[in-house]
Parts: structure tokens; sequence; C-alpha cells
């Protein structure tokens, strides 16, 4: 059923530690809370030996500096930090409304920045969030990587995975079981007659892309077909409309006997881009290549020929994900998953 989700706790919550001041990497240090605020700021006004001494002392006690010290003096912060893994990805923007609409709801103000699957800039944007104050997280990650993210809980700011399972119990997560979404997605593609099925994918080390090939996989191997010889799976160069239109013409350059007859997209971005290329290149859709997309974004419904496509709660995994950062304090952090569903258009059925 839409908007079914399955909700798991961890048994206990973890201790958070105490966030390391000034006051502790100057005493570390042996030196004056003032030279270590030069070294932050001005670091050409101290000695050499001086300076790496109290970079060492920031590195063991993993300090990070309040860049919003003034506005904590004269009250709590607030707001809450997002970072999502493409901004102009109508999904996260979804997601990003349904975060706003729950925040609101307690007053509380939203900063978004997307990371564009990037995991240093990923880090950057989360450092810069927890100087400012922020009093949580919300991260889509870009890599299995969440070291970064384990260890702003440890500080003792609220984090949630958002689109991905939480790979640890002390971090909560909110997300959708994406190998269901790619085995409903072949299997509706196989109920048509489809032999021959290619897969425009993302990059494996993005969990989500990852995941959708494996239930593709699944499907076709539950019909008794050889995932190897029936699905083609095509890296793309980007999950965006060009990523996918260089994803189908690589597909298009295949020998007759070899080309697939339909085409399951990562994303419904990634389908737009082949429904634009099968379009210039007079390749009716459905008769002679069917289109399935996955999110099911609001253009998806309101295309020329509107696209088959897997749907998942975005609003509403933005607003739980917020919601698991309002939870009581000492509750178990808590590991949600959504189930998808398959949103059947003119794009994949003949």
């Amino acid at each position: 059923m839409e908007g079914m989700a399955t909700s798991t706790k961890a048994s206990s919550p973890p201790p958070s530690r105490r966030r390391a001041s000034i006051t502790d990497v100057a005493k570390a240090a042996g030196v004056a809370v003032g030279t270590v605020s030069n070294v932050l700021n001005k670091p050409d006004r101290v000695l050499p030996a001086t300076r790496e001494r109290v970079e060492a002392a920031i590195a063991e006690l993993n300090f990070v500096r309040n860049g919003s010290a003034r506005q904590l003096r004269a009250g709590t912060l607030t707001s809450v930090g997002v970072v999502v893994l493409d901004l102009s990805n109508p999904f996260f923007t979804d997601a990003a409304r349904g975060i706003q609409d729950r925040l609101e709801r307690d007053s509380f103000t939203l900063m978004v920045a997307g990371s564009d699957e990037d995991l240093d800039r990923e880090r950057r944007y989360l450092r810069l969030y927890e100087e400012h104050g922020v009093q949580g997280v919300i991260v889509s990650p870009a890599t299995d990587d969440i070291d970064h993210v384990l260890a702003i809980h440890e500080r003792g700011t609220s984090a949630v995975l958002l689109d991905r399972p939480s790979p640890v119990p002390e971090v909560s997560s909110v997300a959708v079981d994406d190998v269901a979404g790619g085995r409903l997605a072949v299997e509706h593609l196989l109920a048509q007659g489809h032999e021959r099925i290619a897969f425009l994918n993302g990059p494996h080390t993005i969990r989500q892309c990852r995941d959708r090939m494996a239930g593709a996989a699944m499907a076709l191997a539950d019909s008794g077909r050889d995932p190897g010889a029936a699905l083609l799976e095509i890296t793309v160069p980007a999950l965006s409309p060009d990523g996918g239109e260089a994803g189908i013409r690589e597909a298009l350059e295949l020998a007759p006997d070899r080309r697939p007859t339909a085409v399951f997209c990562v994303n419904d971005l990634v389908a737009l881009g082949v429904l634009r290329t099968l379009r210039r290149e007079g390749i009716q859709v459905p008769e002679e290549m069917a289109v399935v997309g996955y999110d099911d974004v609001t253009f998806a419904a309101e295309l020329a020929t509107p696209l088959t496509s897997v749907r998942q709660p975005t609003v509403e995994l933005g607003t739980r994900a917020a919601d698991l950062l309002f939870r009581p304090e000492g509750a178990a952090p808590e590991q949600v998953m959504f189930e998808p569903q398959l949103v059947v258009r003119e794009s994949s059925t003949r």
C-alpha cells in the first residue's frame, strides 16, 4: 500500500559526548584561549610551533568551532541543516518541502544544500551547519561512508539519514525499499512481453542505484531468465536528462538483435532524457520502446507520453525524517522503511 512504512527501534539510545569547547583546546595545548582563537581566525599571527600544538589539540578533541556564538548567547538557534544529493531533482525538493512543513510546526527554520553526489562537499556543508549551531541535520548520503554523520551525532547534534537505511543503530533513518521498487519495474516490463531490458543506472557507490539493480535482477531470476542476458545495465554519466540521453543513445547503437525493447531508468530525470531522445529519433513509445522511471515526480503524469514510474512518498519521507529529529530525549533511534508503488501510464503499456 502506498505510504506504508515500517519502523524499527534500537534497543537503547547511545550516550552523547559533550562537545569540546575552545577552552578545552586551550588547556590541552597549554596556551591561552586567545591563542586558539588566533589559530582559527588569524593563523599567520601565531608561531608555527605553537600553531602546530593547537592544531594537534583541535584534531585530538575533534573540536568544531561555533560560528554562531553571538546568536547562541541571545538564545538557542532553532534551525535544521539538510544536505541532499541533487537540488535539481524534484524528488529532493519535494522531500525538502515535507521537512519544511514539519519544522514550521515548531517554528524551526530550514537550511538546504546539495552535495551533487560529492562526499567532500557533503562533509563541508555538514561542518558549516555544525559550526552555525543547528539543532539537527538531515542527510541523503553520497556514499556508504557516514562516519562524519556519526561524529556529528556523537557530539550531541541530532542526525537523521534521508533516503537510505542507516548502517548503524545509533542514527535514525527514513528510506524506501528500493530493491522492491526495482523489482516492481522489471516485473511490469516482463508482463508486457519484453525480453531485452536496458537499465540506465547511476554508480553503485550510491545505495539507491545498487538496490534498484538488485531488485531488477531478482525479477528476472524469479521469471527463470538469465539476468546477464536479459538485462543490460548502462551507467549514465549523470542522474539527469542529459545522462538519460547519453544512456539511451548507447543502447540504440547496439545491433538490432541485441537492442532492448524496454528501458528502466534509475530516476524520472533520466527517463525524461530518454523520452526526449526517442522522440527526436522518431522511435515510438511504447510501441517500439517502453520506458519506466523511478520517483513519480510531479511532471511524470504531465508529459506528452505520461510516464510509468515507481512512486516514492517523497513529501512524507521528508516529514517523517523531521519527525525523528523531534523524538523525546532518551528515545531510541528508529529506522523507518516505506514501500514503493508502481504507477502505470502510457509510456510502458502497448
